[in-house]
């Protein structure tokens, strides 16, 4: 499924036709398919990914202002973020199986790229660089509003667009007056692209993971993840300290 011919898949779940198909096919092309491939015309994806990182900005901060005419700047800056930070793209680029139509290497294709989160956000960005160049501006903001309206009402539903690391730290505080502690446990990755592996304590206890490009951003999620197990628990002063550890 990865060649300029076979990609009329692809625009019919996406409901464009391309009218350039070099642009839908270099917002797939993955750098790593080019060292393997230097004869290849094309080049990679990251000029469009760079294009998309800024339109989808632009698109969801437009979306929240229209839709939350109330809400203050600070709360407006929270849901975006959660909107475009890269799991949420990246599920983005699960749901239009974009990793299928991927260009890459042979190594990269073995180390599990069709479902690396990183390389799935790069896509989708590039993709909706590709449909801006191609299409216009409407049609990117279409596929952008098809994307995050089922999204957003998760996201106020469980809070995810507050700060997860001052809430936890608030409710570990309030119940048992201790402080989450974060430890790194794992990076891996070249230096211009790590991934950090954090774990949170609550006392002697762990209650979350999390993974991302910064200590800062794996710090987040494995705060989100402690939350939500709290919250699955339905958790007490006395549970939430003599419950399982998680591993």
């Amino acid at each position: 499924m990865n060649t300029m011919t076979n990609l009329s898949e692809l625009e019919k779940t996406l409901g464009i036709t391309f009218t350039d198909k070099s642009l839908l096919q270099r917002a797939l092309t993955h750098r790593s398919y080019l060292n393997e491939n230097p004869e290849y015309p094309l080049s990679d994806n990251e000029r469009l990914e760079f294009l998309g990182d800024a339109v989808l900005d632009f698109l969801t901060a437009k979306y929240l202002y229209n839709r939350f005419p109330e809400m203050a700047e600070g709360q407006l800056t929270s849901l975006r973020a959660a909107l475009v930070k890269r799991e949420t793209l990246a599920q983005f680029a699960v749901t239009l199986n974009l990793g299928q139509y991927l260009l890459l290497s042979r190594g990269e294709e073995e180390g599990g790229g069709r479902q690396r989160e990183a390389t799935l956000c790069a896509a989708f960005e590039a993709l909706t660089g590709a449909i801006l160049l191609d299409q216009g501006l409407q049609a990117a903001e279409d596929l952008t509003l098809k994307c995050i309206e089922p999204e957003i009402r998760r996201i106020l539903e469980e809070e995810l667009y507050k700060d997860a690391k001052s809430t936890l730290q608030e409710l570990a505080q309030g119940r048992l007056q201790l402080t989450p502690i974060y430890r790194i446990v794992g990076e891996r990755g070249p230096d211009h692209a790590k991934e950090f592996t954090v774990e949170v304590l609550i006392g002697e206890q762990v209650y979350g993971h999390g993974t991302g490009p910064s200590k800062q951003a794996a710090e987040q999620e494995a705060a989100k993840a402690a939350l939500q197990r709290i919250r699955l628990l339905d958790i007490n002063p006395n549970k939430l300290y003599n419950s399982c550890e998680l591993h």
